[in-house]
């Protein structure tokens, strides 16, 4: 007979599409390198500088980790390094070394393996990462602050940043195909809305992600959008514009979507996105932080198991 205490049932954090983890590493990796290497040919050596520094590190962090905790090495799954461009494309490309590996270590150490490892951690480690690093070093996460000395043919200004402090007349020499294609400043992976979408549809089509939690995700931002917008026009961007600026894209397609803090069933899917894109927004808005998707895709992580728990009536019927 088995023995009965390696029969552990727990909660189950993946949808399994038959893929290795190393496979779907590479494949989200695949996915959002245009948008990376866009960013380094805006920002140049400093960016190519932080991405390199972030996913070396991250993979050095979860090895090192992993040595000291005696647990099996992980970092051939990729995982680390996933999570380690993720957090960098989110940075300022003018970011200081010692911020960026202080970030790693938050995302690899403090939001993962402690957890456990690989699908164990309830919160996204690049959110958190970047999150507690807009806390601890606001101004050193300041787009506007960090980018001062870049000189480019458009506005340097971040466009979030500007219509919370000026209103919407502060960026209207930024049309939306300009923000679509990444004539604009913002974290070093994040400026060019084409390069995002193309990847994120990636791996939708690849099976990768769901469809359910982008699509929810863009639809509650912006029906959200739509309704300061409406109130207050002079005040509010429309919802196109929260769309295509700040963490938006790579927020929908690769920060809500990561398999261990997110739901698996089709309707908490949909709630869990539109719950995370309004509240970008309502952050965005009337918060304090220009950008806020990051403590939005946390919260989100923070009730995800209460949300899988809506599932479907079971068949049959009780005797």
């Amino acid at each position: 007979m088995p023995d009965p205490k390696k029969l552990v049932v727990s909660y189950a954090p993946f949808w399994h599409n038959g893929s290795r983890i190393p496979d779907r590493s590479l494949q989200i990796v695949l996915a959002a390198l245009p948008a990376a290497l866009f960013g380094v040919y805006r920002f140049g050596i400093p960016a190519l500088g932080v991405l390199a520094l972030a996913v070396s590190s991250a993979v050095l962090w979860e090895l090192a980790f992993t040595r000291v905790a005696k647990r099996p090495v992980s970092v051939g799954d990729g995982t680390a390094a996933v999570i380690g461009l993720l957090f960098g494309m989110m940075l300022p490309a003018s970011l200081p070394w010692w911020a960026v590996l202080t970030g790693t270590f938050i995302a690899i150490v403090v939001a993962r393996q402690i957890y456990g490892g690989v699908g164990a951690n309830p919160f996204n480690p690049a959110a958190v990462a970047v999150a507690i690093l807009m806390l601890a070093w606001k101004q050193r996460m300041d787009v506007d602050t960090a980018l001062v000395n870049y000189a480019f043919d458009f506005p340097v200004a971040f466009p979030l940043a500007a219509v919370k402090a000026f209103g919407t007349g502060a960026v209207e020499e930024l049309s939306l195909t300009d923000l679509f294609l990444g004539r604009q400043v913002g974290g070093i992976g994040t400026i060019c809305g084409a390069a995002l979408l193309a990847g994120g549809i990636y791996l939708v089509l690849k099976g990768v992600i769901r469809w359910e939690i982008p699509v929810s995700f863009l639809a509650g931002m912006a029906v959200t959008a739509a309704i300061f917008h409406a109130v207050d026009p002079s005040r509010f961007a429309s919802p196109a514009f929260h769309l295509l600026t700040g963490f938006t894209l790579i927020g929908a397609f690769f920060l809500a979507t990561e398999d261990s803090s997110s739901p698996v069933n089709f309707i908490p899917m949909l709630i869990y996105g539109a719950v995370v894109g309004s509240i970008a927004v309502l952050i965005r808005n009337i918060g304090v932080f220009a950008e806020g998707l990051v403590f939005a895709v946390l919260v989100g992580n923070l009730i995800q198991p209460l949300l899988d728990k809506i599932r479907p009536k079971a068949l049959g019927k009780v005797e």
